[in-house]
């Protein structure tokens, strides 16, 4: 069988299986009725590392190569973030250690590695040359940081000048050594020229997000602590939001959701990311179990109440996700469908439904493709 005849048939199923799924659980009340819904290539697992961005941005660039009519390739996340960790690190010593230097990273940090490197397909570069099958990255990830503390604390009155190659075969080790040219179908690229075939062009793409703590229709550098490149989103009020998120998906587009996920009303297990009307203080495990089970009411959300939760740590920068439909359920109620990185084990075969509120609320910032925001806030940015 044909390559790509075999991707063209895992897709369908794929697509096929989650198309039918109408509920969030087992047992659930919940019944969802489609509005919109995006083709996306299969799940995959981030397992034990923090590199979610990685997994949600190249999910959101497989879903355009689809939609541009392109055969969908399966992207390596660990090329990128091998690209990441050796700038992040650069960055890290100039600033003498006062950055957050981690597994985490930024929708941006896709596009802006992508334009300086290229990208591969994950069967040339899994990065996983430590004898596991899926990825874990706890013990290199205390040997890196250990590796650059003991850098910058200068014992020897002067940084040696083979710390960066001391650093990148350590990496070397754990992830594999880069391709510099690679066999992919019979043909021979490198990164670059990979790029070039798969037609992504990473200056499409911006980052939107809605915060009143700084003038809106002009940009700023979001201030989380991932943001290690002091990347820059557009801001716009949450109602423009709102429409570049709805009209992303409405015109065949996908958008790349990153937000918080340690609210009370945001579980995996159950398929399902809520805000309810009732406050979730107070209530016990067997009450709050039955927001799962029964659709309730979601909380209006307002600008002023986004910016108190971003304002007071409420709301952080914890996940990256990838939005690919929109569903309602037998209420009316309106919940995007999310395509997940920690591998199809609930119901949804590793999706989830997010209610609009819960969206509107915990978003810290969305990655669209310019095309896909309305003309008139397009405008307005000046895109």
């Amino acid at each position: 069988m044909k390559k790509s005849l075999f991707i063209v048939i895992v897709l369908t199923i794929s697509f096929g299986v989650f198309a039918q799924t109408n509920t969030n659980k087992e047992g659930s009340n919940y019944t969802f009725t489609t509005v919109k819904e995006i083709e996306t290539t299969p799940v995959q697992n981030q397992n034990r590392t923090g590199t979610c961005w990685s997994f949600s941005t190249l999910s959101f660039i497989e879903s355009e190569m689809i939609r541009k009519g392109k055969e969908a390739p399966n992207l390596s996340e660990m090329f990128i973030v091998r690209h990441t960790y050796l700038e992040k690190a650069d960055k890290y010593v100039r600033m003498h250690g006062n950055l957050n230097f981690g597994a985490g990273g930024a929708f941006h940090d896709v596009t802006e590695m992508v334009k300086k490197y290229g990208i591969v397909p994950e069967s040339v570069y899994a990065g996983k040359n430590y004898g596991e099958d899926e990825h874990k990255h706890g013990e290199l990830d205390a040997i890196l940081k250990g590796m650059l503390d003991a850098v910058i604390a200068n014992k020897n009155k002067k940084l040696t000048p083979v710390w960066k190659e001391a650093y990148e075969a350590v990496l070397d080790v754990y992830l594999g050594e880069f391709p510099k040219e690679f066999t992919y179908e019979g043909k021979k690229y490198t990164p670059k020229s990979y790029v070039e075939q798969i037609g992504f062009n990473a200056d499409d793409f911006v980052e939107i997000s809605s915060f009143s703590h700084h003038p809106f229709y002009s940009n700023f550098m979001l201030e989380v602590p991932d943001n290690w490149l002091s990347g820059n989103v557009y801001n716009v009020p949450l109602a423009d939001m709102a429409k570049i998120l709805d009209n992303s998906i409405n015109e065949g587009y996908g958008v790349a959701w990153a937000s918080d996920v340690s609210e009370k009303g945001f579980s995996f297990r159950d398929g399902l990311a809520i805000i309810p009307e009732n406050n979730w203080e107070g209530m016990n495990k067997e009450e709050r179990e039955k927001y799962f089970i029964d659709p309730v009411k979601q909380m209006v959300i307002t600008q002023e109440l986004r910016q108190e939760g971003f304002d007071n740590y409420e709301t952080q920068d914890d996940h990256g996700m990838h939005i690919t439909g929109i569903v309602k359920d037998q209420n009316d109620t309106r919940y995007y469908i999310v395509k997940n990185s920690w591998g199809d084990g609930n119901h949804c075969g590793g999706f989830l439904y997010a209610s609009e509120a819960y969206v509107l609320y915990k978003t810290t910032c969305i990655m669209v493709h310019k095309d896909a925001i309305p003309k008139d806030i397009r405008k307005k940015l000046k895109l």
